[in-house]
């Protein structure tokens, strides 16, 4: 596929998820008279998206559970109160929900899907390991019970995210509803740079935080100037890697160049030049001397007021959404650093899955549906209780002394972002910038190609100990990157990276030729 044709397919892709989310962006302004139909009749979509099949009352009762990142909060218990008051009118449905702290989120959930503890329903990821738990059999295909009980989904969703996830044809993975693009940057304290006289303006690539962050050490010492607990500049949303479907399996293109031929990160000169940076930062005490070790998140972090930036995945209002789950609403400002992309990923970037273990799918699905349809229980899992929580003026909300209680942060994991309110410290006009965001994505060559692991999943799983290994450390620059990344690119070599590679390139190389 040539880059011509690559921007006229994603640009079409883009067009059309634009149109769609015009329709969903409209659903969620009061009294527009645009409503959709899933929204207009929640009580009818709530099974099947306006084609009931079973009235709640005659559906067993069952407690959902749902397992997802996220620090837990205070008032959880009281907003699962409310959530099974309203689950129990459409589907016969009580929810559990089980956030796992950031810092400890990939070992719980590793060992529970090893366990195979019964849950319903998962957060995943392609960048969390999506393709490998599906290889380890975690999650059940969906196409059916999509078309069964999902018909609110398949009215809202651009087809392009469920197209773009499915893995072997079988979507194991519902997409949130919202930005498509994908770029990288920081969110800082903006109320930090105005006391310290800081000229955030200057501030146009990673090297030029050099400056910023001296001053902040200095003159803030209660602040981490770039806090993280894992990948500083390498993470795949900042160095624009494509790993072609599940970025915890090594071997990418870069999404933002013309090539074809897939290789290890490891090897690029962009990633070693920003494994320097990293080192010279940490070097100069800009990064947490703990950051290969910690269990402490990044949005804790920010919680507990330690934070003066970090390195974040970007869309428009990424900085009001952390600095309204830390309660520093207006205190937080964003730069982005990156080239804007749109790759297969993007698309896989964050669903929910049903397990394997589900006792009853069928459920799991009618609440991952709702998710994407129903005004009413997309906001209270997200923001909590009206005039508890928060208070309303149309669809702008403020917080409230209670707001601190129940701030998960956590809307771009569950259902669709454009039935979300918006809080009163960011743009009115939120949902029109996402739409904006999308547009001028460059595509990545691999769009729409997604790698099946099955053939290497031993070499997989080996290299997978590797990374647990030795990533961290060396991306986060707490060790001197020449030694530590040799010593991380022959342990990738004994794993079995090369055949790891040779697969993913013929299976490349084989989608190319059937374009």
């Amino acid at each position: 596929m040539t880059k011509k044709s690559r921007g006229k397919w994603v640009s079409l892709l883009l067009l059309s998820m634009i149109t769609v989310l015009s329709v969903s962006a409209c659903s969620g302004n009061s009294g527009s008279g645009k409503e959709t139909a899933a929204t207009n009749k929640p009580e009818q979509s709530a099974a099947t998206g306006g084609e009931a099949t079973e009235a709640p009352d005659e559906l067993k009762p069952h407690k959902l559970t749902l397992v997802y990142p996220g620090t837990p909060q205070t008032d959880e218990a009281v907003v699962e109160e409310a959530l099974n008051k309203l689950l129990t009118a459409k589907i016969n449905a009580t929810i559990d929900l089980m956030p796992i702290d950031w810092g400890a989120w990939d070992d719980k959930v590793n060992l529970m899907i090893a366990g195979r503890d019964v849950i319903d329903i998962y957060f995943t990821a392609q960048w969390n390991g999506h393709a490998n738990n599906v290889s380890k059999g975690a999650f059940i295909p969906l196409n059916d019970l999509i078309d069964q009980y999902g018909q609110g989904i398949k009215e809202t969703l651009d087809p392009a995210f469920l197209e773009g996830a499915k893995i072997n044809g079988k979507n194991y993975g519902v997409p949130t509803n919202k930005e498509l693009a994908s770029a990288g940057g920081i969110v800082y304290r903006k109320d930090v740079t105005d006391e310290l006289g800081i000229d955030m303006s200057a501030v146009k690539e990673p090297k030029d935080l050099d400056a910023v962050y001296a001053v902040v050490k200095e003159k803030r010492p209660d602040l981490v100037p770039l806090y993280t607990n894992g990948a500083v500049f390498n993470a795949h949303y900042f160095g624009n890697y494509d790993f072609l479907g599940d970025s915890t399996i090594p071997g990418a293109l870069l999404k933002d160049e013309n090539g074809t031929t897939v290789a290890p990160v490891e090897d690029s000169a962009r990633y070693q030049d920003y494994l320097k940076l990293a080192r010279d930062f940490y070097v100069k005490g800009y990064i947490n001397a703990d950051a290969a070790t910690t269990q402490v998140a990044p949005q804790d972090a920010w919680n507990a007021g330690k934070v003066f930036s970090t390195i974040e995945p970007m869309k428009p209002g990424k900085d009001a959404e952390i600095a309204s789950a830390a309660g520093i609403p207006g205190k937080t400002a964003q730069i982005i650093m990156t080239s804007k992309t749109v790759a297969t990923s993007e698309t896989a970037g964050s669903m929910l899955g049903i397990s394997s273990t589900s006792t009853n799918p069928e459920r799991a699905m009618m609440l991952i549906n709702l998710l994407h349809t129903d005004k009413e229980i997309n906001n209270l899992l997200n923001f909590g209780i009206e005039g508890v929580h928060y208070t309303k003026n149309g669809e702008i909300i403020s917080p409230t002394g209670k707001t601190a209680d129940y701030s998960p942060g956590s809307a771009w994991m569950f259902g669709s972002q454009f039935l979300n309110y918006v809080w009163d410290t960011e743009a009115p006009d939120k949902w029109e910038q996402f739409k904006a965001f999308n547009e001028g994505a460059i595509s990545s060559p691999a769009l729409g190609f997604v790698f099946d692991s099955e053939p290497v999943k031993s070499e997989v799983g080996a290299l997978a100990n590797v990374i647990r290994q030795f990533q961290k450390a060396v991306e986060t620059g707490s060790v001197e990157p020449e030694q530590g990344l040799k010593e991380y690119r022959q342990a990738l070599k004994d794993a079995g990276i090369d055949k790891v590679i040779a697969e993913k390139q013929k299976q490349f190389d084989d989608f190319l030729a059937s374009k």
